[in-house]
C-alpha cells in the first residue's frame, strides 16, 4: 500500500511536461555536391547537448520535449547554417531532412565596410515547413556581395541609407533619435557575438520583432545560452582605419544548474594606416549572463560598450588634392614632434539590458526587455575669437586665391599648433594687466544621452500553420547637448561671446562669463522624446502559399529645453526654457506573399506603406539657439514594392528582383559655417541652417544575384544592380541663422536631380575556389556607375538669378542656358575595382585554427570619389558666374576619395 501511494505521489509531483511524449529529431549534413559532411558540429540553442555528425553526416537529438528549437550547424571551410523547427506532442520522430552546407568564401577574412562595423551574417529564418527551404537556405548572393565586395565602396542597395535601416538588440532599436541613423561604433569590435543575427530580413520584408523600415532588420538575441560553447582568440592586422585588432570570446554553454555565460572583449588601435594624421584607439566589451529557472523561464543580463577614441580626416577641394595628394588631411599638425589632430571623436555609450524569457502554455512565448543606455559622444574642433581662420585650406590661403604659391601652401598645409599657442600667449593680458580671453581654443560638441527602453514581444501559434506576433515598445530619451572648452591652448579663459554677431552674449543671464577648460560655452540645451510603438504581425502557411502581414502605429512627443537666454534681441524669448511639445502619430502596413512553385523555385512579393515622423534634427531647425520648428516639417510618407523570382538549386542559386519606392514630404537639413558676405543675400559669417522641406524622391530599379557551381569546388558569383534614384518635385528652401533669422528662398529647381551618396548602378563578378583540404581563394571584379555630387539646395533657387527684393527682375546676362550650366549636378566617372581573398583552416583535435587575408582595390585606383558636397556659399548670379568662370574655383566641391589598396589579415584559434 505504501509503495502504491509513493508511486501516485511521484507522478502527481512530476512537471506537466513529463507527461508529453519525448521526440527524437534527426538529420543529415551534406555539402553542395551531396556528399556527407563528417564531424559537422550541431549546437542546440539553450542547451549543452551539442552533437557532432558522424561519418555519413548523421546526427540526432533524443528526448526533446514539445517546443520551438534552433540549431546552428558549423564546419570549418563551410558557411554556418541556422535552422528553426518545432516539436509537437504527437511526434515520436522528426526528420529535418538534409541540411546542406555551402562552401565558405572566408567569413574570417575580416570586414570591408566602414570601421569594422559590418558582421558576417546568416538568415535566421522561420520554423514553418512550407518555406523553410527558402528562408534558411543560406546567405543570399546579392546581399553578401553588396556587403562585402561593393559595400567597401559605399554602395547602398536600392539607394537606401543608414537612416532607413533597423538594428535591434533583444527588441530594443539602436537607431539614434537625433538623426535616425545607427551608430555602429556602439558595438564596434564585437564581431564574435554579433556574427550571426537571430533574424535578418532584407529591404521591406516584414520582421517578427519590429515593423522595420526600408533597409531591412537585423535582430540580435544576446541570450548567453544561444552562443556556441567555445573559446575564441583572434588577431588582425590591417591598414584601413586602424592597424591592429585583438579579440577574445568565451562561451560556457548551459550548465546543469541552468547558468550560461558569454564574454567578449577586443581592442583596435593604430595610427596613419593610409590617411595622414588619422589614428584610433578603441576598446570593446560584452557580457551576457543567463539563469535558466526551468524549461519555461529564463532571465538574461547583457552589458556591452565600445569606448572609442578616433581622429577624423577632412574632405578637400580638387585643388587641394592636386597639390597635396589623395592622402592629405587638413585636420592635423605637428606639436612637440607628434601629430595632433583637431577633430577627435570620443564616444562611449554603454548599454545594459535585462531580458525575461517566458514560455506561456504550449505554443506561446513572451519576452520582455528593459534597457538603459547612458554615455556621451564628443567631437572636437578648433574655435577662434576675433582671429583668422586656422584651417590650412581656408580659401584665402589656397594658391588659386593668389596670395600663396603652391610651394608656399605646401609649407603651411597643416595646422600650426605653435602659432595658436603663441597667439594666445601674446594676448594673455591687457595694457592694465587684466586678463584677456583666448584667441584660439579647442572645443567639443557633446551629446550626453540617457535612454530608457521597454520592449515586449509575444508570439503564439494559433494553429500549426498560423503564427501571431505582438510587439510593444516604449522609449524615453533625455539628451543633453552643449559645447565645452576642451583645451584653452595656453590662454586664461574663453569668452562666451558671438564674434560673428557684434560680440552678442550667448547667455545674457550670466554676463562676463569666463569659460575655463571643461566648462560649457556658446550653447546648452536638452531634448526630450517619448515614443510609444505597437506592432502586430501574422504569418499563415499553406502548401503552395505563404502570407505575412504586419501593421504598426506609434506616437511620439518631443520638446526642447534651453539653458541659455540668447543675447540677440529677436531670440531672447525663444531661447531659454521649455518649448512647445511637437507630437507625431505614425502608422503603416507591410505585406509579403510567397508562392512556392516547387521546393526550389519561389515568387515573392513585398509591399509597404507607412509614415515616418521627423527626427529631432529635422524638427528643430537650430536648437543650439532657439526652439523654432523647421518650416514645412512633416511626417514622411513611404510607399515601396518589390517582386522577386528566387531559385535555390544545387547547381544554381539566383534571385531577380524589381523594386519601386517613393518617399514624400522629406525634410533635409544642412548645417555649415559660411565665412563670406554677399550684397544680395546678406551676411553669411555665421552658422547657416539650410532646410529643404517637402522633398519627394523616387527609387526605381532591378537586382540580380546568382551563385553557380561550375565544378564541385569552383563557384561563380555575380551581382547586378541597376537603379535610378532621383528627386521628383521642387521643394521649398529656407535658411536660418542668428543674424538674419528665417529667410525663405522659394522652390529649389531640383526635379530630376539624382540622390547622392551611392553609385546608382553596380556590377560584380567573382570566382571562389574551396579545396577539400580546407583552403580557399577568391577574387571579384567590381564596376560602379552613376555616382553624383550632393548639391546645395540654396544654390538651386530663384535667389541665384533674381535681384534681391524683386520677383521678376533678373541680373544682367541671365539666360536659361547659363543657369543650367551654373546649377548642373556633377556626375563622377565610372570606376573599376578588383578585390581578392584567401585563407586556410586547420584542425588539431578540438582546436581549430584559421588564417585569412582580403585585399580591396588591388589596382590602387585613387580616382573613385566615395562622397562629396557642394559648398553652399554663392547664392547670387554675379558671384556664381565669376566662380564658374575661374580656372580653379575658390569654393569647389568638398570631396572624399577612396583610400586605395587596403588589406585585412586575420588569424584565429578556437577550442
Amino acid at each position: 500500500m505504501i509503495k502504491k501511494l509513493s508511486l501516485i505521489s511521484l507522478f502527481t509531483l512530476l512537471p506537466a511536461s513529463y507527461y508529453f511524449a519525448q521526440t527524437t529529431v534527426y538529420a543529415y549534413v551534406k555539402d553542395q555536391d551531396g556528399k556527407p559532411v563528417e564531424r559537422a558540429e550541431v549546437d542546440l540553442a539553450e542547451s549543452d547537448d551539442d552533437k557532432t555528425a558522424d561519418k555519413i553526416g548523421y546526427f540526432q537529438f533524443v528526448d526533446l520535449k514539445p517546443g520551438h528549437y534552433l540549431i546552428t550547424v558549423t564546419k570549418s571551410s563551410y558557411e554556418s547554417k541556422i535552422l528553426e523547427f518545432d516539436v509537437t506532442n504527437d511526434e515520436k520522430r522528426k526528420d529535418l531532412g538534409v541540411i546542406t552546407l555551402n562552401y565558405s568564401v572566408g567569413s574570417d577574412a575580416g570586414v570591408v565596410v566602414i570601421d569594422d562595423s559590418a558582421n558576417d551574417t546568416e538568415d535566421g529564418g522561420s520554423a514553418m515547413q512550407p518555406t523553410v527551404g527558402l528562408l534558411s537556405s543560406g546567405r543570399d548572393a546579392f546581399q553578401n556581395v553588396s556587403a562585402f565586395e561593393l559595400g567597401a565602396y559605399w554602395f547602398r542597395p536600392r539607394g537606401v541609407d543608414n537612416r532607413f535601416e533597423d538594428v535591434v538588440f533583444n527588441g530594443v532599436s539602436m537607431s539614434k533619435n537625433d538623426d535616425g541613423r545607427i551608430d555602429f561604433s556602439n558595438w564596434g569590435g564585437l564581431n564574435d557575438v554579433t556574427r550571426y543575427p537571430y533574424e535578418n530580413v532584407d529591404n521591406i520584408t516584414p520582421s517578427e520583432y519590429t515593423f522595420g523600415n526600408l533597409g531591412g532588420v537585423v535582430y540580435y538575441n544576446t541570450r548567453a545560452s544561444s552562443y556556441r560553447k567555445q573559446t575564441s582568440l583572434a588577431y588582425s592586422f590591417t591598414n584601413r582605419s586602424y592597424l591592429h585588432r585583438l579579440m577574445a570570446t568565451y562561451s560556457s554553454g548551459l550548465s546543469k544548474k541552468g547558468w550560461a555565460f558569454t564574454f567578449s572583449a577586443s581592442r583596435r588601435w593604430g595610427d596613419n594606416a593610409i590617411i595622414d594624421g588619422v589614428y584610433q584607439d578603441a576598446y570593446a566589451y560584452f557580457g551576457s549572463i543567463e539563469k535558466k529557472f526551468s524549461d519555461r523561464h529564463s532571465i538574461n543580463l547583457t552589458a556591452f560598450g565600445s569606448p572609442t577614441y578616433r581622429a577624423s580626416n577632412s574632405p578637400n577641394t580638387q585643388e587641394v588634392y592636386d597639390i597635396m595628394g589623395k592622402d592629405y588631411n587638413s585636420y592635423w599638425g605637428w606639436q612637440d614632434g607628434e601629430k595632433r589632430n583637431s577633430r577627435i571623436r570620443k564616444v562611449f555609450e554603454p548599454m545594459f539590458m535585462l531580458t525575461d524569457y517566458l514560455k506561456v502554455g504550449k505554443n506561446s512565448n513572451w519576452t520582455n526587455t528593459v534597457s538603459y543606455q547612458i554615455g556621451s559622444d564628443a567631437r572636437s574642433r578648433l574655435d577662434w575669437f576675433h582671429a583668422s581662420d586656422p584651417n590650412p585650406t581656408y580659401y584665402r590661403k589656397l594658391p588659386s586665391y593668389g596670395l600663396l604659391t603652391a610651394d608656399e601652401f605646401r609649407a603651411q598645409s597643416q595646422i600650426d599648433w605653435d602659432y595658436l599657442y603663441n597667439a594666445n600667449r601674446i594676448n594673455l593680458t591687457n595694457m592694465d594687466d587684466s586678463k584677456r580671453g583666448a584667441s584660439y581654443t579647442l572645443v567639443e560638441d557633446v551629446n550626453k544621452d540617457k535612454t530608457f527602453n521597454l520592449a515586449s514581444h509575444f508570439d503564439t501559434r494559433l494553429s500549426d500553420n498560423w503564427k501571431l506576433n505582438i510587439n510593444f515598445n516604449y522609449q524615453n530619451l533625455q539628451s543633453d547637448n552643449f559645447r565645452r572648452v576642451k583645451d584653452l591652448l595656453g590662454a586664461n579663459y574663453a569668452y562666451n561671446l558671438n564674434p560673428f554677431n557684434n560680440d552678442a552674449q550667448y547667455n545674457i543671464d550670466d554676463p562676463n562669463y569666463q569659460v575655463k577648460e571643461g566648462n560649457r560655452t556658446q550653447y546648452s540645451y536638452q531634448l526630450t522624446k517619448n515614443h510609444y510603438t505597437l506592432n502586430i504581425s501574422t504569418e499563415v502557411d499553406f502548401a503552395k502559399w505563404n502570407f505575412v502581414a504586419s501593421i504598426f502605429s506609434s506616437y511620439s512627443e518631443s520638446y526642447r529645453n534651453g539653458d541659455y537666454r540668447s543675447g540677440i534681441a529677436q531670440f531672447v524669448n525663444n531661447s531659454k526654457g521649455k518649448s512647445a511639445v511637437y507630437d507625431a502619430i505614425d502608422a503603416g502596413i507591410k505585406g509579403k506573399i510567397t508562392y512556392k512553385i516547387n521546393g526550389k523555385n519561389f515568387i515573392v512579393y513585398n509591399g509597404a506603406f507607412f509614415s515616418l515622423a521627423p527626427t529631432l534634427n529635422e524638427i528643430f531647425i537650430n536648437p543650439r539657439v532657439v526652439d523654432y520648428l523647421t518650416p514645412g516639417v512633416k511626417n514622411q510618407i513611404i510607399n515601396s514594392n518589390d517582386l522577386s523570382y528566387i531559385m535555390r538549386g544545387q547547381i544554381l542559386k539566383l534571385r531577380l528582383s524589381g523594386y519601386y519606392t517613393t518617399i514624400s514630404n522629406s525634410t533635409e537639413i544642412s548645417r555649415y559655417y559660411a565665412a563670406a558676405s554677399s550684397t544680395s543675400t546678406g551676411s553669411y559669417n555665421t552658422l547657416i541652417n539650410e532646410a529643404m522641406s517637402g522633398a519627394d524622391k523616387r527609387y526605381l530599379g532591378a537586382e540580380l544575384g546568382f551563385d553557380v557551381k561550375i565544378t564541385p569546388t569552383l563557384n561563380a558569383v555575380g551581382v547586378a544592380s541597376i537603379g535610378e534614384y532621383k528627386f521628383t518635385n521642387t521643394p521649398q528652401v529656407y535658411s536660418f541663422d542668428d543674424q538674419n533669422g528665417f529667410r525663405s528662398f522659394g522652390a529649389a529647381n531640383i526635379k530630376d536631380y539624382k540622390v547622392a551618396g551611392t553609385p546608382q548602378k553596380a556590377f560584380s563578378l567573382g570566382l571562389r575556389y574551396n579545396s577539400s583540404r580546407y583552403w580557399w581563394v577568391g577574387a571579384s571584379a567590381n564596376y560602379l556607375m552613376d555616382q553624383y555630387l550632393d548639391f546645395s539646395a540654396l544654390n538651386k533657387t530663384a535667389a541665384l538669378y533674381t535681384v534681391p527684393g524683386t520677383t521678376d527682375m533678373y541680373y544682367d546676362g541671365v539666360t536659361p542656358e547659363l543657369i543650367q550650366q551654373l546649377t548642373a549636378q556633377k556626375k563622377f566617372d565610372d570606376q573599376f575595382m578588383l578585390n581578392a581573398n584567401a585563407g586556410k583552416s586547420f584542425q588539431f583535435g578540438k582546436y581549430r585554427m584559421g588564417i585569412s587575408i582580403s585585399v580591396n582595390n588591388i589596382l590602387n585606383n585613387r580616382d573613385y570619389v566615395t562622397g562629396g558636397f557642394e559648398q553652399g556659399r554663392l547664392a547670387n548670379f554675379p558671384d556664381a558666374l565669376e566662380e564658374y568662370q575661374r580656372a580653379t574655383p575658390y569654393f569647389g566641391p568638398k570631396l572624399w576619395y577612396d583610400r586605395g589598396r587596403t588589406f585585412f589579415t586575420n588569424v584565429y584559434l578556437r577550442f
